[in-house]
């Protein structure tokens, strides 16, 4: 049985709350645009990480950190990518090999919105966990925690906290 800690789209921003709700977990993983090496080394020195890279993170983060993980999680078949799409409109660059190998989990992030859907024709879950930093149209910062036990996925759980954008005011002098 493993604890899994799931955020996307943090943009560089790590919100503390996180570290305590990711507390009780084995690992955490991150579905790209991680935002800098730096956000990434904070999680990594946390819990161990998984991660891919997505559209905005830069050479740094590409270079440690692959497009694709597919991966056994306690005999869980595990895909994690940046730019999925959802059931019923699936990417066109995963689309294919979904379609011929879907694995029993199936993660993305990219679109900043919290989707738990269970895929029936390819009898697979798509989560993607929205997004865990500030930047972006979303109005609420989102993460999920969960329970992989042999192929059994549960305890799902939602961390969200309203995002408050910095605002920095000038006052111009007279």
């Amino acid at each position: 049985m493993k604890r899994i800690g799931l955020l996307s789209d943090t943009h560089g921003d790590l919100p503390e709350a996180l570290f305590s709700f990711f507390g009780a977990c084995d690992e955490i993983w991150h579905a790209g645009d991680i935002g800098d090496a730096g956000t990434a080394e904070r999680l990594a020195a946390f819990k161990p990480l998984r991660a891919v890279y997505g559209n905005i993170d830069t050479r740094d983060v590409r270079a440690v950190y692959p497009l694709h993980q597919r991966f056994l999680c306690e005999g869980t078949e595990v895909w994690i990518t940046h730019i999925g799409g959802y059931p019923g409109n699936y990417d066109r660059s995963v689309r294919e090999e979904l379609r011929s190998r879907p694995p029993k989990l199936f993660i993305c992030g990219h679109s900043h919105i919290l989707k738990i859907i269970y895929d029936k024709k390819l009898d697979l879950l798509h989560l993607n966990p929205g997004a865990a930093g500030r930047k972006g149209f979303h109005n609420m910062q989102t993460a999920l925690r969960f329970v992989i036990d042999g192929t059994d996925i549960r305890e799902m759980e939602i961390w969200q906290k309203e995002k408050r954008e910095d605002h920095n005011i000038t006052i111009p002098e007279n």
